[in-house]
């Protein structure tokens, strides 16, 4: 088998449908062919061992290296400007395993206050049991309220390029020279931007996190997550804080830097963190993914389009009391979209609706096309009410400290026809207006 990596003369287009490729020989397959297998067969005593030490380029079991997987990682590492990349399970599971070959039991994570409440949740339950701390810090705070949170201890600064729900653009690189002089790298979920709304590691990002649930695969049937090594941080320069990835493991071995140069992390992460925690993702969910990312950019450009024709349709509606989208020229984040999105600023657009939890009730039920569920990224048009779903476990006052407020609605808009988004849409919001709210 033979594999296309991609040219950077290629254009997205033509690298969302080749990068990474295999070409099989034997079968002659156009299409990346699902291996569906647990291990692979060894020729020889000799060859079994080579490559459990490593020393053979052929894989040893699918745990954390199958050929479909492979090729689908490749490709997205290759539209974000990375390295290397590697799959697991989902995008939890990409956030879990990002830190765990990051940190461990004393060691401490900044991170910015706005996030996705599953991350949240994580970082404050799962994490916190096990030893790690995250500080969160606004994502605009001065450079220096940034380093003053700085200890000896910090191993990453953490964000999103548009945090999910309220829409806040991040100023990556301003994030990435905190993080850079604090001798950390910087972090980076981008999964409500893409690789074709924003490349993070452009602008200093050091390592990019995906739900591959979300627009990646597009049709909301598999879960998946990625994580992508940019290649660029400096571990041996900081082998005091990352001493797993400068030392040797063991005698005869080299360390993690010295195996893997540039994708030292990302090679630590697929044969130390991701063999032993196994969060594997099936072929067949990568299958599908793989025909979901072939036709990226033509989706994203529908989801944009619609989204900001549903952000300039409602503004200033008299059900809602502010609408977030950061596309909106009103937006305090719009200059940064500019910046950072100038092909579209994603498709998370959220409803605050003036009349609170119960208006809510009444717009959610009142919906025809917009499915209510919880997902996002996906071809169809989804709504959630955040306070009673996902940020349940709050108190009203923690809600309200990053910006859930009773009546905020998350929509999720897809690629149907935006006159027919917009019609269902305010249709919900015209029985919000006849129940008196």
């Amino acid at each position: 088998m033979s594999a296309h990596t991609g040219s950077p003369s290629y254009g997205f287009e033509t690298r969302q449908i080749h990068a990474g490729e295999i070409n099989d020989a034997e079968t002659t397959a156009r299409v990346t062919p699902i291996y569906q297998t647990a291990g692979y067969r060894f020729s020889s005593f000799d060859d079994g061992e080579e490559r459990f030490a490593g020393a053979s380029s052929r894989r040893a079991y699918s745990r954390n290296d199958n050929p479909t997987n492979i090729v689908a990682a490749k490709r997205i590492a290759d539209l974000e400007g990375g390295v290397d990349a590697v799959l697991v399970g989902s995008g939890q599971a990409a956030i879990a395993v990002t830190l765990f070959a990051l940190a461990q039991t004393g060691d401490h994570v900044l991170a910015t206050t706005n996030l996705y409440e599953g991350t949240r949740e994580m970082f404050r339950t799962s994490l916190a049991r096990q030893g790690l701390s995250v500080e969160y810090v606004p994502a605009d705070a001065p450079a220096e309220v940034w380093h003053s949170k700085v200890t000896e201890r910090t191993r990453a600064i953490y964000t999103e390029t548009i945090p999910n729900p309220l829409g806040d653009v991040v100023d990556i690189a301003a994030l990435a020279d905190i993080a850079h002089a604090a001798g950390v790298p910087l972090v980076v979920d981008s999964t409500v931007a893409t690789p074709y709304l924003c490349r993070p590691i452009e602008w200093g990002a050091d390592i990019v996190i995906h739900s591959t649930s979300k627009w990646l695969a597009g049709h909301g049937s598999v879960i998946g997550g990625a994580v992508i090594d940019g290649g660029t941080f400096d571990w041996a320069a900081n082998g005091d804080r990352f001493p797993h990835l400068t030392t040797s493991p063991r005698p005869g071995v080299g360390s993690a830097v010295e195996r893997f140069g540039a994708g030292a992390y990302l090679g630590f992460l697929r044969t130390v963190t991701i063999l032993e925690y196994g969060p594997t993702v099936p072929p067949t969910s990568t299958f599908l993914l793989l025909q979901g990312i072939e036709t990226l950019s033509l989706r994203m450009e529908r989801h944009v389009d619609n989204a900001l024709a549903v952000a300039r349709q409602f503004e200033g509606h008299p059900a809602l009391r502010q609408i977030h989208y950061p596309g909106l020229e009103s937006s305090p984040y719009y200059p940064l979209t500019r910046k950072y999105l100038p092909q579209g600023s994603g498709s998370i657009v959220s409803f605050d609706l003036a009349g609170g939890r119960d208006a809510a009730r009444v717009f959610i039920d009142a919906l025809d096309l917009v499915t209510p569920m919880t997902h996002i990224g996906d071809v169809r048009s989804l709504a959630i009410h955040l306070g009673s779903t996902i940020h349940a476990k709050l108190t009203e006052e923690e809600r309200l400290a990053v910006g859930i407020t009773p009546g905020l609605v998350r929509l999720s808009i897809g690629i149907e026809s935006a006159g027919d988004i917009i019609a269902d849409l305010g249709h919900a919001l015209d029985a919000v207006s006849a129940a008196g709210y």
